[in-house]
């Protein structure tokens, strides 16, 4: 379960963010989560539930998910389509020369803080 360190590792960049910002509380944490970055949005909810009450920053504080669609595009006839669906092999011509263009992310989007 990676999803402990991935929230141990939000809290200190919040906390580290609130430092240099000065602000005293954080009402929300909105992260961009791809579709295949391997982490489990429920874990991750979990171990922040976990995290938050254990600090008075984020005691009180939602994180919100927003999960990035993985897409892939093929170098041969640049057609793109659904990771998910298709996995490697491009739907359109059947070429394996394909690469993930979004799905992988795992990115603090957003803070919002309170005074």
């Amino acid at each position: 379960m990676h999803e402990l360190g991935l929230v141990t590792h939000i809290v200190r960049t919040v906390e580290e963010i609130s430092r240099e910002e000065a602000f005293k509380k954080v009402s929300s944490v909105t992260l961009e989560l791809g579709e295949v970055s391997g982490v489990i949005p429920d874990y991750l909810m979990d171990c922040w539930k976990y995290f938050r009450v254990k600090s008075q920053l984020l005691e009180e504080a939602e994180l919100r998910i927003l999960e990035i669609p993985a897409v892939t595009v093929c170098e041969d006839c640049k057609g793109t389509y659904s990771t998910l669906e298709f996995k490697k092999v491009c739907p359109h011509c059947g070429s394996v020369a394909t690469y993930l263009v979004t799905g992988n992310e795992f990115i603090i989007k957003e803070i919002e803080a309170c005074s």
